[in-house]
């Protein structure tokens, strides 16, 4: 308990020093530490609430209990034992709240991310489920009062994805959208099929958090920068002019097509900031794979076997292998209604962590 104190009273003194930085009218010329100043404010005041909100309940329920011994009347101690309950509980769910403000924090949850899909096993039946995973993401975003921004879509002949890529933006976006990298399986009947069998395809989903230009420094000697013409599905020319862009960086293979913009410096912007991206997340999965030789990559192979998620049309089932989890609402989760799948694999995270298991 004094341990705890006295990291409460360290994090307050902190909370008021970032107040006072709020209030010097020079730290908002520079937006960068402006920026990073008012998220470490809202995460500070967000941990002293809830001690706050826990001191005044666990004094409440000393009261109350107090009372409680010393209280004979029937509909008095029935009120009591209410109250006592209700403390109980507000006591509880502020402990573990308070326990979960104070574990480290991943590096990435104040990030944006970028999401890339593509068709993998399945054919062009496979793409077309990339586009009903990208339009999913879409209406969640929407949901959750993110913003998006396509950043370049490769279409398929069936108006489908074999890639699309785009940048999602808001509040926690990473501590969400980090669990829908992986393999999503789709067992439903083909468009092209003409028996009515179903089929099983999949999808790739890969989540990264946007790199600042300053965490990737990309050395313009290292790069190698081709033009040419955009082309739509079966390889059409969709403009006369070549500005579709590839950037590869020339030491690691890591190569970004762009084509989506009509300029080369639109498109060559996107594809840096998808290359960032890349790199980061490749020197991230280095240092984890020093100190962990049993870590798996997100996607794998992309084979139906390697799934994540399963969405069965038939049965307008949803499926998240990793925890277990069953919703019959396909459909509402294909229109954005993502929040129940989404909240246990949050609540997931959260028990395994103040367990000590974040494997």
């Amino acid at each position: 308990m004094v341990e705890m104190a006295e990291r409460m009273a360290t994090l307050r003194a902190e909370l008021r020093e970032v107040e006072a930085r709020l209030a010097d009218p020079d730290l908002h010329a520079d937006q960068t530490s402006a920026t990073a100043t008012l998220k470490r404010h809202k995460h500070l005041a967000e941990i002293v609430a809830t001690a706050d909100t826990l001191d005044q309940a666990t004094d409440d329920l000393g009261v109350a209990r107090e009372m409680r011994r010393e209280t004979t009347g029937t509909d008095d101690v029935a009120l009591l034992d209410a109250e006592i309950d209700e403390l109980e509980a507000t006591v509880a769910d502020a402990t573990e709240r308070l326990q979960l403000l104070l574990l480290p924090r991943d590096p990435n949850d104040d990030r944006n991310v970028i999401v890339e899909i593509r068709g993998a096993a399945g054919g062009e039946e496979a793409n077309l489920f990339a586009r009903d995973l990208y339009e999913m993401y879409i209406a969640f975003a929407r949901r959750q009062q993110w913003s998006t921004e396509l950043l370049g879509a490769q279409p398929s002949d069936m108006g489908g994805f074999t890639d699309v890529i785009f940048l999602v933006k808001g509040d926690r976006v990473w501590t969400r959208m980090k669990f829908e990298g992986g393999t999503h399986r789709v067992q439903r009947v083909p468009v092209t099929e003409s028996q009515g069998r179903i089929h099983t395809s999949s999808a790739a989903v890969i989540v990264l958090p946007e790199a600042e230009e300053v965490e990737v420094v990309i050395e313009d000697k290292d790069l190698q920068i081709d033009y040419f013409r955009a082309s739509g599905p079966g390889g059409q020319s969709v403009n006369t002019t070549d500005s579709a862009v590839r950037v590869t960086h020339v030491p690691t293979g890591v190569a970004v097509s762009m084509q989506d913009e009509k300029s080369q410096l639109q498109n060559r912007e996107k594809a840096m900031r998808v290359l960032r991206a890349r790199l980061l997340q490749q020197q991230r999965e280095q240092h984890e794979a020093q100190q962990s030789e049993a870590r798996r990559s997100q996607v794998g192979s992309a084979d139906r076997s390697e799934k994540i998620r399963t969405y069965n049309f038939k049965e307008n089932r949803v499926t998240d292998h990793r925890i277990g989890l069953t919703v019959h609402k396909l459909d509402k989760v294909l229109a954005g209604e993502l929040d129940d799948v989404s909240d246990a694999l949050v609540h997931d995270e959260q028990q395994r962590r103040l367990s000590g298991d974040a494997g």
